[in-house]
């Protein structure tokens, strides 16, 4: 059993989640963030390693074929995945690392890594998603269309997910989360885990 933890949280399109993992991020400055790869364009004021690493398709589908990632996902058009050498090496040095993945994703992290632990945050209402989205301003009406109707099918898989937070106020949902991760830190197995650590230095 390792120490570290993979805190992998999802949430429809205009939850608020980007804001709420860097809150989190924040409180809890020894966690680590999983950056993605993308094929996708950058959206202003995004920077190549911090929000994800941008790359071409050519490059993401030779590094697909090598096994480079523990998960990836087709969403709009363009690919994601996240490094399996980056979570295999944090899994080591006992780090935990909160990945912001869809369900898809989440799926093949939960088949091929038992140190998972999930939270799915939802907003107060569907309809609170549109207008999120449409208020952001980065994306075609088509665009968020689409994203509306991925919403309800992630929604459906909820019950895939250790805990749901709903994300009625940021301040909440953050302190919520973080409530989480301090329980998740307590578990017997870690607690033990470190401690036999320390008695064997």
């Amino acid at each position: 059993m390792n120490g570290g933890r993979f805190y992998v949280i999802s949430a429809p399109s205009g939850t608020g989640k980007t804001t709420i993992v860097k809150r989190v991020l924040g409180e809890f400055p020894e966690m680590k963030f999983s950056v993605s790869y993308t094929t996708r364009p950058p959206r202003p004021g995004e920077k190549d390693g911090v929000e994800y690493h941008f790359v071409s398709r050519h490059v993401f589908q030779k590094m697909l074929r090598a096994g480079a990632f523990a998960e990836w996902t087709k969403l709009l058009g363009h690919y994601y995945g996240t490094s399996k050498t980056f979570l295999d090496e944090c899994l080591a040095e006992d780090i935990d690392v909160i990945l912001d993945i869809d369900t898809r994703g989440a799926e093949q992290i939960h088949k091929n890594y038992d140190e998972g632990v999930f939270i799915f945050i939802l907003p107060p209402e569907i309809g609170d998603l549109k207008e999120r989205l449409t208020r952001r301003g980065s994306e075609s009406q088509e665009v968020i269309d689409l994203r509306i109707r991925n919403a309800s099918k992630e929604i459906e898989k909820v019950e895939n997910y250790d805990y749901v937070v709903i994300n009625d106020q940021i301040n909440g949902a953050v302190e919520r989360i973080k409530a989480i991760m301090i329980a998740e830190k307590c578990k017997r197995e870690r607690v033990l885990h470190h401690f036999r650590k320390t008695v064997k230095s």
